[in-house]
């Protein structure tokens, strides 16, 4: 089907917001627990084999997965980011590799629906590839380049007729072996022939396919989220035509559709993956504590006064977590609605603030939970094999994936204090 052509089932004037009946996407219903057991199964053996989500993969596909962010109108399922990251929690407590993963789709396809409803009508040609069944990945990360989508190192040459060759490496390439669209950014610079305005550097956003100039190394060997396969992709003069091209932004902090989209989508979805990580390890910290007996104390180590506070000091953090990325979620969905949505608020600029505080705060969440638990369990558990080790080791990629814990401070203390060296 051409990239512009309509599928079969959508109408295109209905309403972008509309949604299919809430129970379809009621995460016990479309993530039921037998489905989530065999992901759990499944995960120990990608940990230990380092080998791809393939299966989960399928079965989410059949599931209607990755139409989740695609409106009804145009033949998804209309979900919203709040329904998105209460069942990306879920999937993350089966299979945390699997849900990285899978977020990395849903983050394009979430940011892509943000952008249409704030003007960016290129946008819409991602949600219509994913209610094809199109799997998008995310090529924005570089080394060394703490900007992240605010600037990139890999270049991009005009075509001559609109497009670009873009020429860099994109690390963390998640679903590396599966991925069939990838949304990259790349710097044009200043004076470009490319028909724009202006002398000064900027960004070009866009959308490649597999093929000519586009290489995925066999480079994932890592401590956690091996089932991810976030391998690094370098560009050779990869092929982004003028109809793939999604937007041009200045280079450093903008208001651009798409580059808030995508900020805003991929902390939330972060922040529940990781939280979704951090409630599974509280749920076997309790099943240790109640089938584990102290000898010593002759009691049931779900009645040591220790281990109940190290776990209710874990839960108290997720729920925490859980408020915090629920009530964001609504007021960005809030966003795109055609009517006030009573208790949103439109936090302006400091959406930003908001967005990257979540993902940093949860993410710390989960690290202290996971450990709580692990605290709590015993040394046996300190081996590999057992769930609670492998989501360990699992959850601390959380600590290496933006926003992190240096960068949410040097923007808090910009906004609290403005930039280092500004006349007081």
């Amino acid at each position: 089907m051409p990239a512009n052509e309509k599928p079969a089932n959508a109408t295109p004037d209905a309403p972008l917001h509309d949604a299919l009946d809430p129970g379809a996407l009621d995460p016990e219903v479309l993530l039921p627990d037998a489905l989530l057991e065999t992901f759990r199964e499944r995960a120990a053996v990608h940990d230990r084999d380092n080998t791809f989500f393939d299966d989960d993969l399928a079965d989410l596909r059949a599931r209607g997965y990755l139409r989740l962010f695609v409106p009804v109108a145009l033949g998804g399922l209309g979900a919203d980011v709040l329904t998105v990251s209460r069942l990306q929690r879920r999937l993350a407590q089966a299979s945390p590799a699997t849900a990285l993963g899978i977020n990395m789709h849903l983050v394009v396809t979430g940011a892509a629906l943000v952008a249409l409803h704030r003007g960016l009508d290129a946008a819409r040609g991602i949600l219509e590839g994913a209610a094809r069944d199109e799997l998008f990945a995310f090529g924005i990360s570089e080394g060394g380049n703490d900007a992240m989508l605010f600037d990139s190192f890999t270049r991009a040459e005009p075509d001559g007729a609109g497009g670009y060759a873009l020429t860099g490496t994109k690390i963390f390439t998640s679903m590396a072996p599966a991925w069939s669209r990838l949304v990259v950014h790349a710097k044009v610079a200043g004076g470009a022939s490319d028909g724009a305005e202006g002398a000064e550097d900027r960004l070009v956003f866009g959308v490649l396919h597999r093929g000519d100039g586009v290489e995925t190394l066999d480079d994932w060997d890592t401590h956690g989220m091996r089932a991810s396969q976030s391998r690094t992709t370098r560009l050779a003069g990869a092929a982004l035509p003028a109809e793939r091209v999604l937007t041009h932004t200045a280079i450093g902090p903008n208001p651009d559709p798409l580059a808030f989209g995508i900020f805003g989508v991929f902390e939330l979805l972060l922040a529940a993956v990781y939280t979704g990580i951090g409630e599974r390890a509280v749920r076997l910290g309790v099943g240790i504590a109640t089938t584990r007996r102290s000898r010593t104390a002759g009691i049931a180590f779900a009645d040591d006064p220790a281990i109940r506070w190290r776990l209710a000091d874990a839960a108290i953090g997720l729920d925490g977590a859980v408020l915090q990325i629920e009530r964001i979620a609504a007021d960005l969905d809030a966003l795109r609605a055609d009517a006030a949505v009573p208790g949103a608020t439109d936090h302006g600029p400091r959406f930003f603030l908001h967005f990257s505080g979540v993902k940093h705060r949860a993410t710390e969440a989960a690290l202290h939970a996971v450990d709580e638990a692990l605290r709590s369990a015993g040394g046996s558990h300190y081996s590999r094999g057992g769930e609670l080790e492998r989501i360990s080791r699992d959850v601390r990629a959380g600590l290496y994936q933006p926003s992190d814990a240096e960068s949410v401070h040097a923007s808090y203390a910009r906004a609290l204090l403005g930039e280092v060296g500004a006349e007081r």
